[in-house]
């Protein structure tokens, strides 16, 4: 993979939109696909003028207004699915259920290029489950990022036990051109969530017997945790924010 690329993201939702808008300002030409065009107008209006939007980029000195209008005009919300697999790279940040994902990469395995690399943004299924069900398991690689995708350093690159060494180069290239922080990490099959939430559902779930037992509210668990560890949310508000996105 070159310097710059195509590159198809499947599904419009918040994790969808927001690596799709990273990935256009980062310089890449980018296609986002979804069955719902009224989704997809929802995405273009967030990556414009959404809380952490482009608009808002320029207006904190973190674009310029001709970079922020370039990717704009890279950025392609679609809902011809085979102009998002005609790409270098093909990113699934379809809902988290095993069935759905399984189905969706056995179907574009015979849509897609053979040169195009499959990356999922599952929070934690095996990618060894997720490649077998390919003729590429070569080129299938986890890409995890974290919500709000343009403002999180967050890749957790999930390496499957068949992943070649170019396609983990290849990705990491990708997500350091994109300002984020790779770690390359192994996949297992005996717990779900790979390494950040497989951490983070322990915390959750302490969070909540907490809760449950009378404690604190969940308000006060997030403020008290924010304020003890510096974290810009706590485990309440991070579950709202990345299931239903971060208004304003």
């Amino acid at each position: 993979m070159g310097v710059k690329e195509r590159i198809g993201v499947i599904g419009s939702g918040v994790m969808g939109t927001g690596i799709a808008q990273v990935l256009a300002v980062a310089g890449h030409e980018v296609w986002c696909h979804d069955v719902d065009q009224a989704a997809l107008d929802r995405a273009a209006e967030s990556v414009r003028t959404g809380r952490y939007g482009v608009v808002g980029a320029v207006e904190r000195g973190k674009l310029t207004s001709d970079d922020a209008e370039a990717a704009l005009a890279r950025l392609h919300f679609v809902t011809d699915r085979d102009a998002a697999l005609d790409t270098d790279l093909v990113i699934e940040a379809i809902p988290e259920r095993l069935d759905l994902k399984l189905r969706f990469w056995a179907d574009v395995d015979t849509s897609a290029p053979e040169r195009t690399i499959f990356a999922s943004n599952s929070s934690g299924f095996p990618i060894a489950a997720l490649a077998a069900v390919t003729s590429r398991p070569d080129r299938m690689i986890g890409w995890h990022w974290a919500s709000p995708a343009p403002i999180m350093r967050l890749a957790e690159i999930i390496r499957g036990p068949e992943t070649s060494d170019a396609t983990v180069a290849a990705v990491v290239r990708l997500a350091t051109g994109a300002g984020k922080n790779p770690i390359v990490v192994n996949d297992t099959t005996r717990s779900w969530g790979y390494v950040a939430n497989r951490i983070y559902s322990a915390m959750a779930r302490e969070a909540r017997h907490v809760v449950d037992e009378g404690i604190a509210t969940p308000e006060q668990v997030d403020q008290l945790l924010m304020d003890c560890y510096r974290w810009p949310s706590g485990p309440f508000g991070m579950f709202t924010g990345a299931t239903t996105g971060w208004k304003k």
